[in-house]
């Protein structure tokens, strides 16, 4: 017979609540529903206790009652926790189960199993606490220590549906805490409102990296896929995958001089807003130089620009700038330029997607440099994912009116070069520089092999770097395979004359 009281029984408005973390609270588009039982599991060192932490906390800054069941921990290492992190627990209850008292001898008893009584008396502890301290948040840390003392699957089970209806009828939101000694236990799967998955992967050289993937939500739509997150002082930090469909931007797609009349020309007219060029090159033919020029520029029409360097110090970068007669250091003073050191070891590929959007979303960048394509390949999994990556880091920016400017570097120097990675398809604009050689000396040239936004010139010309800055020369019209390196001279295309050549 059907209780048609319940069928009937009007059902409560849900609501949000936040996890304490703003970047996962973007992942979820909110944050969890109210009233639900959560699973976070993850090995041991991912980060669980403190979310955990981070949760209760946030529940404490809008008023909200915090309590903190723990097996595994001691009261003493959890208070160290939140010392390291600088958080005061005022505010939160800390009940710890294990206590002295189940070590008294006079406690222990024969006639029934251990597992058996201690899993009951746990259950029950759990419970009176909560009907104690009546708490909005609670996390239980963790449920390895309950799967031990059940024994069987169905005795475990019966225990944690036991927990959930009991946190439901408290009208409690619950986090539990497990660290996966079990593997994936899909008991608490199923029996979860939610799964949130956080791993920590182990590399052969350099920083470990930590992902977060949200298995499971019902009633939730989710940003799905693995999102980069650092655990530091002061908690959690999610960045939570670019996804550039999500920020469209509204902006005039203007044409900006590079600040070389020759190069303008090469390009037709110079850079366009909101689009992205790729500067190709072997070692040491100026591809940063030629990302310096058009970012000084911008910088001297009062904009902001942000330059990442993964392959040079910065002292060297202003060094060999100044001498070629373009001194950033004002622009940094000013607040204008920002210029970050990357070392590709110690950055996920996430994080460095955050920095680009924080540095476009709030502190107004219009230009961004990314020097070099190459070391930025070393934060990634693989290949396929930096293509991927790339592709809506580049989308985000030309969809926020930024002008990006991307180096990479070939091996080889004359004749034959090879490029490990090949990201063409992915620019706007290429422009290609080539070692060659001419009277006995080595040159560099230049051209602009594609461009989606502008009539750029097919000619090849003579690049010039000195302490006049950039220089572009004549057509290379008396030359016949200038971009192989081993040209045929057919023609009487002087050379541009060096500073040195002149002594």
């Amino acid at each position: 017979m059907t209780d048609l009281s319940i069928q009937h029984r009007p059902r409560l408005p849900t609501t949000r609540i936040s996890t304490g973390v703003a970047g996962l609270d973007d992942i979820l588009n909110g944050g969890l529903t109210a009233q639900r039982v959560y699973l976070v599991e993850g090995s041991p060192g991912t980060g669980k206790t403190t979310l955990g932490l981070q949760f209760l906390l946030d529940g404490v800054a809008k008023g909200e009652s915090g309590l903190y069941i723990t097996l595994s921990e001691t009261t003493d290492e959890l208070l160290a926790v939140a010392d390291s992190h600088g958080w005061h627990m005022d505010g939160i209850a800390i009940h710890e189960l294990a206590s002295d008292h189940t070590l008294d001898p006079d406690a222990q008893q024969s006639v029934f199993h251990p597992s058996e009584v201690e899993l009951g008396e746990t259950t029950q502890d759990v419970m009176e606490e909560i009907d104690r301290v009546k708490p909005v948040r609670v996390v239980f840390d963790s449920l390895s220590e309950m799967r031990l003392l059940a024994q069987n699957p169905l005795r475990y089970r019966r225990q944690i549906l036991a927990l959930k209806q009991f946190f439901a009828s408290r009208a409690c939101t619950v986090l539990l805490l497990d660290d996966k000694t079990n593997q994936v236990d899909q008991h608490l799967h199923s029996i979860a409102h939610g799964v949130i998955s956080l791993e920590q992967i182990a590399k052969e050289f350099g920083k470990e990296r930590r992902r977060v993937n949200i298995i499971k939500m019902r009633g939730i739509k989710f940003r799905g896929g693995y999102h980069d997150y650092a655990l530091e002082t002061g908690g959690l930090r999610v960045f939570p995958r670019l996804v550039a469909a999500e920020h469209p931007t509204e902006f005039t797609a203007q044409v900006q001089s590079t600040g070389s009349d020759g190069l303008d020309a090469l390009l037709g007219g110079g850079l366009v807003a909101g689009t992205n060029t790729l500067i190709v090159g072997p070692s040491g033919i100026g591809k940063t130089t030629l990302s310096t020029r058009c970012m000084l520029t911008a910088l001297q029409n009062g904009g902001k620009a942000a330059f990442y360097l993964f392959d040079e110090g910065v002292g060297t970068f202003f060094a060999r700038n100044v001498g070629l007669g373009m001194d950033l250091r004002p622009y940094v003073e000013n607040g204008q330029l920002n210029i970050v050191h990357i070392d590709p070891a110690e950055l996920s590929p996430g994080e460095f997607a955050q920095m680009l959007r924080d540095a476009v979303e709030c502190d107004g960048v219009k230009f961004i440099g990314i020097d070099s394509l190459n070391a930025y390949q070393q934060a990634m999994p693989g290949e396929q994912y930096l293509t991927l990556q790339m592709h809506e880091l580049l989308s985000y920016l030309n969809m926020q009116g930024v002008t990006t400017v991307l180096v990479l570097g070939q091996h080889g120097l004359v004749g034959e070069v090879r490029t490990d990675i090949d990201l063409s398809y992915l620019s706007d604009t290429a422009v290609l520089l080539r070692f060659f050689e001419s009277n006995g000396r080595l040159r560099r040239a230049i051209t602009v092999i594609k461009s989606r936004t502008t009539s750029h010139g097919l000619t090849i010309h003579e690049l010039l770097l000195n302490s006049q800055g950039v220089q572009i020369g004549i057509p290379l019209e008396g030359f016949e395979g200038v971009m192989s390196g081993l040209p045929t001279y057919r023609g009487v295309t002087p050379m541009m004359l060096n500073s040195d050549d002149a002594r």
